[in-house]
């Protein structure tokens, strides 16, 4: 759990921070990050990696002020750091047209990541709304987000939770042959 003084918000605005979080692998461990404080060697036993590459992605991600030591303890003579994320949520940067939304791909890798025998809820909806419908849905959906985040228990299993409310591009800018 995100600990007392944690920052509410970061705001991806610096060529590290995106290099950070354009990689899947420290996706992951931001991921495993989310709820508690892990140590190197608890992040890549429940990453599947090396302990190097977990501390050299630890390291990258601590780098660009996205996560932190949130404790240390002395175990055998060595330090062992505790990492957590540095804000509860991260907000990137809006890709620009034709650029590529780094949220959402690691989003369908993890669902294409996660067991095909799990239960899923995916849908795809299109809809037609006026601009004050559009805005209120879009609050809807990230207020429902917060508050089964506030209602996460970290014994329970992970869930993640993806939307993605937009105007899709016209068929002419799409290069569609939409009619």
């Amino acid at each position: 759990m995100p600990t007392d003084d944690t920052a509410e918000t970061i705001h991806v605005t610096t060529d590290d921070q995106l290099r950070a979080v354009s990689n899947r692998t420290r996706h992951r461990i931001m991921a495993v990050l989310r709820f508690e404080p892990a140590t190197i060697t608890q992040i890549a036993e429940r990453v599947g990696l090396a302990k190097g590459s977990s501390s050299y992605h630890v390291r990258l991600l601590e780098r660009a002020g996205l996560v932190k030591v949130v404790r240390t303890r002395k175990v055998r003579g060595v330090t062992e750091r505790y990492y957590a994320m540095a804000a509860r949520s991260i907000v990137l940067p809006d890709p620009g047209e034709g650029g590529p939304d780094v949220l959402m791909r690691h989003a369908v890798a993890d669902l294409e990541a996660s067991p095909a025998d799990g239960e899923r809820h995916v849908r795809m909806a299109h809809l037609r709304l006026t601009d004050e419908q559009f805005a209120d849905l879009g609050a809807r959906l990230e207020a429902l987000a917060d508050e089964y985040r506030e209602l996460s228990d970290q014994s329970l299993p992970d869930a993640s939770l993806v939307f993605a409310l937009f105007h899709p591009a016209s068929g002419e800018r799409a290069g569609g042959d939409v009619k």
